[in-house]
């Protein structure tokens, strides 16, 4: 898809979110981290401000990276978040205390999509800047869904025994350990 305006960056920075099984993954893992709402949107938005900054930089041409490691690091990054998600006893953490850290990293990745499509010339920065608060509505939407899913699941999910609650944490660790070596492999 061309975007012809900048302001048609702003449903292409949602519509790459909400396509982008790995970036969803991450969040939904974030979603395990940080359990109150609050605390969550703020992290959310913390990592969106760090992958702004580094898409920023790549998609100016200020930093030029390979995609392809940029892709495996994504990967390797989901699947420490997953092992961080198995430890029995919260601790603070890399992942939970530094979020953005992470979205640095995944602002490198959300670049590829801009270097296929281009910044028009004349307001890129602009529709950088709506790309950015684009990724940030998808990633709160998908926020919203989980939660209101979770929320009406709540009297299901009580009777859940809580080994069966760590199957997602292990899907999460499984598709990502496959993404990292199908990553580096390629």
């Amino acid at each position: 898809k061309e975007a012809k305006a900048p302001w048609d960056y702003l449903q292409l920075g949602i519509v790459h979110l909400l396509s982008g099984f790995d970036h969803i993954l991450f969040v939904i893992g974030l979603m395990f981290l940080v359990r109150r709402p609050m605390l969550l949107g703020k992290t959310i938005t913390a990592f969106t401000v760090a992958h702004s900054i580094t898409l920023g930089l790549s998609a100016l041409g200020l930093v030029l990276i390979p995609q392809s490691p940029i892709e495996a690091l994504i990967a390797l990054s989901i699947l420490f978040l997953a092992f961080e998600l198995t430890r029995k006893e919260p601790v603070k953490n890399l992942t939970a205390q530094y979020p953005w850290l992470f979205g640095l990293l995944h602002g490198f990745g959300f670049a590829s999509v801009l270097s296929n499509i281009g910044l028009p010339e004349s307001a890129a920065i602009l529709a950088l800047f709506l790309f950015n608060v684009g990724v940030e509505i998808g990633q709160l939407i998908l926020v919203a869904v989980i939660l209101v899913i979770l929320r009406g699941t709540k009297p299901w999910r009580r009777q859940i025994p809580f080994s069966l609650t760590r199957v997602p944490i292990y899907g999460m660790g499984v598709i990502s350990a496959f993404w990292l070596i199908e990553r580096i492999l390629s």
